[in-house]
This record gives structure tokens, sequence and C-alpha cells, in this order.
């Protein structure tokens, strides 16, 4: 049986410039650059067992007007995999951040920062910091939540009620170490129930099984302990730029309770963006959306782009009514 084919807007795109930036500990980070040299600059953090490649479709919608980061976490893609779990850590996440930023942000300006699941943790571990505050515009908050993450899993069916077995079962399958194996149909299923909306095509949930099943199985569980006890609720509250929140409806990961948490606690809450029937990987299921949201950031907040943006056609409605409105987008 042939696989699902690739939709279009997922195949990467040709960056512009590739290169490596080091860490504080030394680690090597791929990055890759993608658009317009000399436009404003957004940068854009993946998640937990992803890659720059899971950020294609995005990267399609805004490189016409905008100069596109992306860079591979620590242990991910095309980056260095850490020699010992002691370099798997938020301080690592937010070192690697800063690094990045220091590598592609010119002194003096500044970018909007995207940040899907751990990407977002990224955003919220970094917050405050030296190097990262003077470089940051506005960030958009995709999918992602800044602790109590298992407490919160809606992965193990509802029919399971007992709320300490329920930790238990999603701390196991968080931690699992086994393989994730071929990619088929039963394993590509199973990895669409846990990671995507119901109404997501199969070609995108293949998309999503090349990306995740390509992560080292040891990078994968190192990085899930590190999750299990997570904790970035004191740089949430020190990031203090405009900053947006999306979240799929349906995300058994980090699920909406988990954005209006964070809408409540940030210092300058930019709307939240609710998209219906999407689960975790929302820039794949409904990029248009996503990139629309960045996109409405950096017309606000970054010089030189209000133009452009309003020449554009957003998917996502604007915000109406006070900052911190919710909305939903279309289906």
């Amino acid at each position: 049986m042939s696989r699902p084919s690739i939709p279009a807007d997922c195949l990467p795109p040709v960056p512009t410039e590739e290169s490596e930036v080091r860490s504080a500990d030394g680690t090597r980070l791929h990055v890759e650059v993608y658009g317009q040299p000399g436009a404003p600059t957004v940068v854009l953090a993946h998640g937990w067992t992803c890659s720059t490649r899971f950020w294609a479709p995005v990267i399609h919608r805004l490189a016409d007007r905008y100069r596109v980061v992306a860079y591979d976490q620590r242990g991910h893609g095309r980056s260095e995999v850490p020699p010992s779990r002691v370099r798997y850590s938020t301080r690592a996440l937010a070192e690697d951040l800063s690094a990045v930023l220091a590598g592609t942000v010119p002194a003096g300006e500044r970018a909007v920062l995207a940040g899907h699941s751990m990407g977002g943790m990224t955003i919220m571990a970094a917050a405050g910091r030296p190097g990262v505050a003077d470089r940051t515009a506005a960030a958009v908050l995709i999918s992602t939540g800044p602790s109590d993450l298992v407490a919160e899993l809606r992965v193990v069916p509802g029919a399971v009620r007992s709320p300490g077995l329920r930790r238990f079962l999603h701390r196991r399958i968080l931690r699992s170490r086994l393989p994730l194996g071929p990619i088929g149909p039963v394993t590509r299923a199973a990895l669409k129930y846990g990671t995507m909306g119901a109404g997501s095509p199969v070609e995108r949930a293949e998309v999503t099984a090349r990306i995740v099943h390509a992560c080292p199985t040891a990078v994968r569980a190192n990085w899930a302990l590190v999750l299990d006890r997570l904790d970035v609720r004191a740089g949430l509250a020190r990031l203090t730029v405009p900053t947006a929140v999306v979240v799929g409806t349906d995300d058994r990961l980090t699920p909406p309770v988990h954005a209006h948490r964070m809408v409540a606690a940030l210092a300058d809450p930019q709307g939240l963006l609710l998209l219906p029937g999407v689960g975790h990987m929302a820039p794949l299921e409904r990029p248009a959306e996503v990139a629309a949201e960045i996109d409405r950031l950096a017309a606000a907040h970054l010089p030189g782009t209000a133009a452009a943006a309003a020449g554009s056609a957003p998917a996502a409605a604007p915000a109406t009514g006070t900052a911190s409105s919710e909305r939903t987008a279309a289906a």
C-alpha cells in the first residue's frame, strides 16, 4: 500500500541561508533563514519531537514579506544531540533561544517570536533574559502550556475516570522509550489520535508521522522527563511583550485550559484564538490561521510591516474588543 502524498505547502522551502550557532554549554544548533533579507524578522521555535520541517506551511505563508528564522531544538533535526541528561532542561531551552537570537537578530532590532508546544515553553522559559527581552517585539504562544502538563493531558480515553490512574497512564505514555516503529496505517492513526483533530486529512497526518518518527527515541524520552516536571510560570510572568495565544479546541496534549491560564497571567495579552476541531499540531492543521496570527502581531509591533500586512488577506479575523479578547476561527 502506497503512503499518502505530501501536501505542497508541507514540502520544505529552500532556505536563503543556513548556519550553526553554539549555545551557552557549547551545543551546536542548526539554524535556517527564509524569505526577504533585510525584512522584519520572525523567529519560529518548534515543539517536542519536531524539527524546522514542521514549520514549512507557515514559512510558505510568511516568507514573501518577512525574514523568517527557524531552528532545530537541541537533539532534534540537524542540531547536536546532547551527550547527557543534564543538558536537557528549560534553562537549556532558554539559552538556546538566546543564542539563536544573538546570531540572527542584529543588536538594536527586534523580532516576533512564535513557539509551538515546547517552543512556546522555550519562549516562556527565556522571557526576561538579557539578549532575549531586548530582541523581542511580540510573541505568539501556540498549543502550549506553562505547567501541570501530565495532570491536564487528554490522551487516555474518558472512560478511565480515576484521576490517579489517568495521571499514571499519561506519565507512562509521555516517558515511553519504545521506538515508534515504521510508519503505517496503525502507527499513523495512533499518532493522529494523540496529536491532531479527527478531521485532519490523512496527508497531514502522514507529514506529522514523518517528522515525529525522525526524532531519536532517547531524545524524545529525555525531553519527556523535562516536560513531566515542567514549570515555567515564573517566566510567563516575565513575558511583558504583547503576546497572543493560539490553541485547538481538540488539543489532547495541551488542552485549552492552559491557553486560558496563560492569557490570564500575561502582562500584555493580545487575544486568544481558538481553532475548532484542531488538535495539538495547529501549524500543520491550520497553517493559514497560525500564519495570520503571527502576521497580525508583526504588523502591529514590527516597524515597516503594517503596509504589507494590510495588503494581505489573513484567514483569521482580527481581534475585536479588548486586547485580551477571545475569538474562534472559522472551521
